[in-house]
């Protein structure tokens, strides 16, 4: 069985929303101030710390790569119960899309429109490639930073917390 569009995307965007999850559990839990968190930025005209969740929840629903369409959410949420939320609706979605509606998706046309009327024309493979995943992992990373820099004990495992503790592995 050859890599997929499927392979690249759905559980690559499953695995990055689980760990944001436990994200937000982990600053809950240092008693991080959730209001202050929910409108932090990195720098003034940057999106706040909600709208990084909200854009990696639509991103990921990668609904231009299967066609099917995907359920709107209100880009409302204005805590971390509803960040995570909102996160599982979208795992939740990803989970029902059945993997054979991204057959075809690599060579599918994918149209980006912006509001000023420029846009992207891409095939699903460079769509994947060039703009979903560079686009999803611009705001988990953002999250992620937000939450650094205002001191919960983030690092590296957290970021790949899904890969599960690691294995002592056999020098071969």
């Amino acid at each position: 069985m050859s890599f997929t569009i499927y392979d690249a995307s759905a559980p690559v965007f499953t695995n990055a929303l689980t760990d944001m999850q436990a994200w937000l559990d982990k600053a809950l839990a240092e008693g991080r101030k959730e209001a202050a968190l929910m409108e932090a930025r990195l720098a003034p005209d940057m999106l706040p710390f909600s709208r990084q969740f909200q854009i990696a929840s639509d991103t990921a629903k990668a609904s231009r790569l299967t066609g099917v369409e995907a359920p709107a959410m209100a880009d409302d949420e204005s805590s971390f119960d509803e960040l995570k939320a909102r996160l599982q609706r979208t795992i939740d979605y990803i989970a029902s899309v059945d993997r054979a509606a991204y057959q075809g998706g690599d060579a599918r046309e994918v149209v980006l429109k912006f509001p000023n009327g420029m846009g992207y024309k891409f095939t699903g493979a460079a769509y994947l490639t060039g703009f979903a995943l560079p686009n999803f992992f611009f705001h988990v990373t953002t999250a992620y930073a937000l939450l650094r820099a205002h001191g919960v004990a983030l690092g590296k495992p957290d970021f790949l917390q899904h890969l599960g503790p690691p294995n002592l592995v056999a020098a071969a």
